[in-house]
Formats: C-alpha cells, sequence, structure tokens
C-alpha cells in the first residue's frame, strides 16, 4: 500500500513537471535562445524588440555579428524576444533582462526610464533616439472591393475594420492617434479649430465597425491574412512587407495620418549588470547605420538617414495632412487624453 501511495506520488510529481515545462514552452513563444555551439560565443547580446521589427531583424543581426567580429574578434550570439511593444516594455520592467530593446513608441521606452532601467539621456543616440519611421495606413484586399480611399469610409456600413488593441500594441496606439488626428483635423478645417468632441465622436463611429482587437500588430496582420475584416489599420511597412513577398494587398494612405517614429535603446541596467554596455551601444547605434537603414528600407520602413531616405523617396509618398506626435500635444497629453482611465478611448469603448 505504501508502494502504491509512493508510486501515486511520484507520478503526480512528474506530471506537475510535466505541466511546469509545457508552461515554460508556451510562455517562451517568440523567443529564440542561443545553441550550445552559440553559447561558446564571447558575447551574448540579448534583444527584446516589438513584434514588428522581426523580420528586418533576421536580416540586420548577422550583418552586426559580422562587423563586430571584424571589430573586436569576438563571436557575438543573439537571444531575442519579440511580443507587442506594450507587452514587450512590462515584460522588461518586470525583469525580462534585455540588453537592448526596440519599441513601437516613446511612451514604452519612457516607461524603461520610469522603471530605472533606462538612462533619461537614452535619445542622445539614433536620430532623437528612433531608428525608423513609417505612417499608418489601411490595407485592403486585392482590387480594394470596398473602396476604400480615406480614414472616414472605416465607418460606412458593412465595413469590418482590424487594428490591434493599444492596452497591448504600441501600432495600436500610433493607429488610434491617427484616426482621432485624422478627426481633428477634418474639425479643424469645417470650423477653424480643432475639436476634441467632433474627434472623439469620429473615432467611436471607427471603432463601431471594428471586427477584433488583436494583441500586437504582428498578430492583427495574421488575422487579416486568414481573411478576418475588409481593411486594416496599421503600419506602412506591414503592408508593404507583405506586398513584396507577393501577397495582393491594396494600400490606401489617407490624407490626414500620423508619421510614426519608432526607438531603440540600451536597457542600461542590465547591459551594465551582463558586462555587455560595449555591445549593446554598437548595435543601437549599427541601426542607424546606411547598411541597417537599407535593410529597414527594404523591409517597408521609412529610412532615419537622410541620405538613404533620399534614394528611397519615391516609394514612401508625403500625404498631404501628415501630423506628428505634437499636434495631438505630445506623448503625455495623448497618455493622459486618450489612455488613461478615463480618457477618450476608454469613453469610446464604454460608449459614453
Amino acid at each position: 500500500m505504501k508502494l502504491f501511495r509512493r508510486s501515486r506520488q511520484l507520478h503526480g510529481w512528474l506530471a506537475v513537471l510535466l505541466l511546469a515545462l509545457t508552461l515554460t514552452a508556451c510562455g517562451t513563444e517568440g523567443k529564440s535562445t542561443a545553441s550550445e555551439a552559440g553559447a561558446k560565443g564571447d558575447v551574448t547580446l540579448v534583444i527584446g524588440a516589438y513584434s514588428v521589427a522581426k523580420d528586418a531583424m533576421a536580416d540586420i543581426l548577422p550583418l552586426f555579428a559580422e562587423k563586430w567580429k571584424a571589430e573586436t574578434g569576438q563571436t557575438i550570439v543573439f537571444q531575442q524576444s519579440y511580443e507587442a511593444s506594450g507587452t514587450q516594455a512590462r515584460a522588461i520592467a518586470g525583469g525580462f533582462e534585455a540588453d537592448v530593446t526596440l519599441l513601437a513608441m516613446e511612451g514604452d521606452v519612457n516607461k524603461l526610464v520610469d522603471a530605472g532601467l533606462v538612462n533619461p539621456s537614452w535619445k542622445e543616440r539614433g536620430q532623437n533616439g528612433m531608428v525608423t519611421r513609417s505612417i499608418v495606413v489601411m490595407g485592403t484586399r486585392e482590387g480594394n472591393p470596398k473602396g476604400i480611399k480615406d480614414f472616414a469610409d472605416l465607418t460606412k456600413p458593412g465595413v469590418k475594420v482590424l487594428y490591434p488593441n493599444p492596452k497591448t500594441s504600441g501600432g495600436a496606439q500610433w493607429d488610434i492617434n491617427a484616426i482621432y488626428g485624422a478627426g481633428l483635423k477634418q474639425s479643424e478645417e469645417k470650423d477653424g479649430q480643432k475639436e476634441p468632441e467632433a474627434a472623439k465622436a469620429f473615432l467611436a463611429d471607427v471603432h463601431a465597425n471594428v471586427e477584433s482587437l488583436d494583441k500586437s500588430g504582428r498578430a492583427s496582420m495574421a488575422a487579416f491574412e486568414y481573411g478576418v475584416g475588409d481593411v486594416i489599420v496599421t503600419y506602412e511597412n506591414e503592408l508593404l512587407a507583405r506586398i513584396a513577398k507577393g501577397v495582393k494587398y491594396e494600400v490606401v494612405i489617407p490624407k490626414d495620418t500620423i508619421l510614426i517614429e519608432n526607438p531603440a535603446a540600451v536597457v542600461d541596467k542590465y547591459a551594465d549588470k551582463h558586462g555587455t554596455r560595449k555591445a549593446a551601444e554598437a548595435f543601437v547605434d549599427f541601426l542607424v547605420s546606411p547598411q541597417a537603414q537599407e535593410i529597414f528600407a527594404e523591409h517597408g520602413f521609412r529610412p532615419v538617414d537622410q541620405q538613404v531616405y533620399k534614394a528611397n523617396q519615391s516609394r514612401f509618398p508625403v500625404p498631404s495632412g501628415l501630423f506628428d506626435i505634437d499636434y495631438l500635444g505630445g506623448w503625455d497629453k495623448v497618455r493622459s487624453t486618450l489612455y488613461s482611465k478615463r480618457g477618450v478611448w476608454y469613453q469610446v469603448l464604454a460608449g459614453i
């Protein structure tokens, strides 16, 4: 009887262990770790990035490794994690020890500054801290069957819209900022001044046609590719990258839309802890080099390097009503106005 009980206990512990291993495996989805051979490298650099950057990074990381090897003689190994920007920022703040982070927006890096992980001077690297740009656009099925021409068309009956959840996705916040800002622009053209209530009503009308709110921009694009929705509000680079791979989408650039700027930063506390500061700083600097900027351009991002941008300018038309985050008052005002507990986005969701 005792042997039977011990056997049951052993099986119980094995079941718990198996469950723990399963949960661990699930919890690392989207992450890649160094191989046994790679673990022997002289430097291991941990990258925590937002999901949309993943494809471009796959091309950029080997180039930096080659450059680092030539300059230092060291082999560099990368451990990578790709998540929705807000999710990634919270993971790093919560203990995921990334040496470098690439996020969808400045506000997510500032969360790491507030957590004491990133130096407040982070914007001294890159182009004011930014390594890529894009704009918010709309993507439709081939031939644009719903006749989508501007954000206003997203309010029409029967048009099913996709964009991700701004609670988890930095890309979604750019999408919401673009639509809300377009509403402000419309009110300004009509009444001579910005009317926040008109912009809120416009955002609410668009949101009434939203089919689903996914975790990240990449997840939203995956849903669109599975056939969900008629039109997706997303980064221009996401659509250009898919079209380059042969997917038959149409890119619709709204007259009034927002300029997206995506930052990268050294996570100082963890880089110092791991002894990787030199490599981390060199990597962030490499992201704005002409070589890396060309790769970003190939993946549909608007380069921050002016020479690379000029060489690719014909691919990136500038809409007449393009505005930036300052038009909305800057990120501090946007967070308090749109995304606070009683902000515009909360009111739109609540129908008030």
